[in-house]
């Protein structure tokens, strides 16, 4: 299996998707509905075979599937793709989330005031960009597709988003984003510049590690403030409370389950094994925004007034415990904080889903247009119940172990960090209860009884979507070990670097 170039054909099947929906008359809006699902279905099916031939082995080399191809060669670029333990799970994560929101979308659009064959063409597109950064094993290729995905998720919110702000929040989020890739691009040049015009990540992870000091510092820097703000970290985090509350609820799973994920992932590919001495001088303050980020965000959500807003805010706070794993530089907090990524995406795609059920019903998403919702949409209710308590962490939903082992691994190295962020926990706790009270419990709201869209329960199109996150969210929550084998081998090659003395790391298995 590993002489198939799946990892190509990951990147190019949506991409071909995207222009093959992109070219369906606006009319048959059911055709491109079909299309699109079906090279969204494809995809998932690669990724399952990446899954199944991937060597879970502890001394399997560390990137696999790689293949290169010529891309410029007066400039000796490649077209270089590779996956390791880290991705595999993001990979799967994209090529399982994206037809389940194309699914949640299905009906949600206008058809004669919105193109749907532009909206699905542009969720794949988006789909092809977020799958090419977890797969590059080329720095000037994984800029290239950071940036490119910029493109379709901004025309996603600011054509087929909602309320008077999209598209205010299409260009913050596009603006924010962009500045950051600007410096990441700064950093990228001077990264070739100092290694003899190499761009080929296997290559500078060989060679021999840069000098500590202000070059590495400022190198760090430049990378980590774009993976900051697409994550985003607390201070970076204000685009994505307007960006996820003005997106259609299908494409916030996606920017949120996902799109996000690139950042912290990135950090864990690019800053630990290519600025090792960096990556610890400023770990602390890394820890520092981390913390601040769980309990700040977490305050802020107990105030939102919306539904989807709230959702973002809770992300920001997740991400900070995500940060923290991996700055505390323990092989528990850092898979852990991987596992994060995965479940997270699981746990608030599926809230973000549920939201969107909601909203569209009840044409609004502000919480005090509800009350006793769940009288007549018992089933809704409770997944919705069900989404909240799995982004709270519940024992038992795949969350739970992710943030256990965020929360050990820190203690380890910092019991006061560690104690600070578990306070996160119980204001997580409070910010869900309080949304599901107030939207599902309580006196029933009287305006629910004039909007007929309310008294209908889950239909069998969305009872179908939902059923794979649930399972999957009680699946790896009672039994995570699937998801710890894939992780653990990259998780403990990316700490060897910063570590005292780094291992000697198996690097790059060929399709040879």
């Amino acid at each position: 299996m590993n002489e198939l170039p799946l990892l190509s054909a990951l990147v190019a099947v949506p991409l071909v998707g995207a222009v093959a929906t992109a070219s369906i008359k606006r009319e048959n809006a059911d055709a491109a509905r079909w299309t699109a699902l079906g090279f969204a279905a494809a995809v998932a099916v690669l990724a399952a075979l990446v899954a199944v031939g991937f060597d879970y082995a502890d001394d399997a080399p560390w990137l696999q599937f790689t293949e290169s191809y010529t891309w410029i060669a007066a400039w000796d670029l490649n077209l270089s793709w590779g996956i390791d333990g880290i991705a595999l799970l993001l990979v799967v994560l994209t090529a399982g989330l994206t037809p389940i929101a194309m699914l949640a979308a299905w009906r949600d659009l206008d058809a004669v005031t919105r193109s749907v064959p532009a909206f699905f063409a542009l969720v794949l597109a988006l789909e092809a960009a977020m799958l090419a950064t977890f797969l590059a094993s080329n720095v000037l290729l994984f800029y290239f597709f950071f940036e490119a995905m910029l493109v379709p998720m901004y025309f996603l919110i600011g054509s087929y988003g909602s309320g008077p702000k999209k598209q205010y929040a299409a260009v913050k989020f596009f603006l924010y984003s962009l500045l950051g890739g600007l410096l990441m691009l700064v950093a990228v040049i001077a990264l070739w510049v100092n290694n003899g015009g190499v761009f080929d990540w296997q290559t500078l992870v060989d060679a021999e590690p840069m000098a500590a000091g202000t070059l590495q510092n400022w190198l760090f820097l430049g990378f980590f403030i774009a993976f900051a703000i697409k994550a985003p970290f607390f201070p970076f985090h204000t685009w994505l409370p307007d960006a996820g509350g003005a997106a259609p609820a299908a494409v916030a799973a996606l920017l949120v389950g996902v799109m996000d994920k690139i950042g912290t992932f990135a950090i864990l590919r690019y800053c630990l094994p290519l600025f090792p001495d960096a990556t610890r001088t400023f770990a602390p303050w890394v820890i520092g925004m981390s913390v601040i980020g769980v309990v700040y965000a977490a305050f802020v959500a107990i105030g939102q007034t919306d539904l989807k807003r709230l959702v973002a805010y809770t992300s920001i706070a997740h991400f900070g415990f995500i940060g923290l794993g991996i700055f505390a530089f323990t092989s528990e907090s850092a898979t852990g904080a991987v596992l994060y990524m995965f479940n997270h995406g699981l746990a608030t795609g599926l809230l973000f889903i549920v939201v969107g059920f909601l909203t569209l019903r009840r044409g609004s998403a502000q919480i005090k247009d509800y009350g006793g919702a769940a009288k007549t949409l018992p089933l809704l209710a409770g997944i919705f119940l069900f989404a909240g308590l799995a982004s709270l962490s519940l024992p038992g939903t795949a969350p739970f172990i992710s943030e256990f082992l965020v929360l050990f691994g820190a203690f380890t190295e910092n019991e006061p960090v560690a104690v600070v962020a578990a306070l996160g926990i119980i204001l997580a706790a409070a910010y869900v209860l309080w949304m599901y009270q107030r939207t599902m419990q309580g006196d029933r709201n009287p305006a629910l009884d004039e909007v007929p869209a309310m008294k209908r329960d889950l239909t069998l199109r969305e009872k179908a979507l939902v059923a794979p996150l649930v399972i999957a969210i009680l699946g790896f929550g009672f039994y995570p070990q699937p998801l710890i084998d894939a992780v653990a081998p990259a998780v403990d090659h990316t700490l060897g670097f910063v570590a005292d003395e780094p291992a000697d790391l198996p690097l790059g298995a060929t399709n040879e």
